[in-house]
C-alpha cells in the first residue's frame, strides 16, 4: 500500500517562502509562526535559490552570541546545496532519502517548477493514514 503513495499525496502545497534579503530574525519568526522547520528561498521570478532551515537559524544564534549582534540576511545563512525531490517519487523512496540525509524536509518539483515541500512528519502521516 505505501509503495503506491507518492510525494505529491502528502506534500505541503501552500508554500511559505523567503527572499534572500529577508532579515534573519524575521525569517526565524516566520518559521516559528508557521511551525515549519525550513522555508524555500526564492528569487523575484519564484525560482528556488536556497533553503533557510532551523539549522541555519542555529548559525544565526551562535553568531549573535559571539558577535553580540543579531543581524544579517537570509542569503548569508541559507543552504544553497539543495536536494530536490520529484512530486511523483514514491514515499518509500523518499523515506530512504530521509534516512541517508540530515535534512528534515525537501523542496518538491514537478516539471522543473517548485510545487511544494515534504517533511519527515509528512512521511509519518502517510504511515498512520493506511
Amino acid at each position: 500500500m505505501l509503495a503506491k503513495i507518492v510525494v505529491e499525496d502528502y506534500m505541503t502545497k501552500k508554500l511559505v517562502t523567503l527572499a534572500k534579503d529577508t532579515n534573519v530574525i524575521d525569517a526565524i519568526k516566520k518559521l516559528l509562526d508557521h511551525k515549519i522547520t525550513s522555508a524555500p528561498v526564492v528569487d523575484a521570478k519564484g525560482q528556488l535559490i536556497g533553503v533557510f532551515s532551523e539549522k541555519d537559524g542555529m548559525k544565526v544564534f551562535l553568531e549573535s552570541v559571539y558577535d553580540q549582534g543579531m543581524s544579517g540576511k537570509v542569503g548569508e545563512f541559507m543552504t544553497t546545496e539543495i536536494i530536490k525531490v520529484d512530486a511523483m517519487l514514491s514515499i518509500v523512496n523518499l523515506a530512504e532519502k530521509f534516512q541517508t540525509n540530515s535534512v528534515r524536509s525537501f523542496p518538491v518539483f514537478q516539471d522543473g517548477k517548485l510545487v511544494g515541500v515534504i517533511s519527515r512528519t509528512d512521511v509519518l502521516k502517510a504511515l498512520v493514514a493506511i
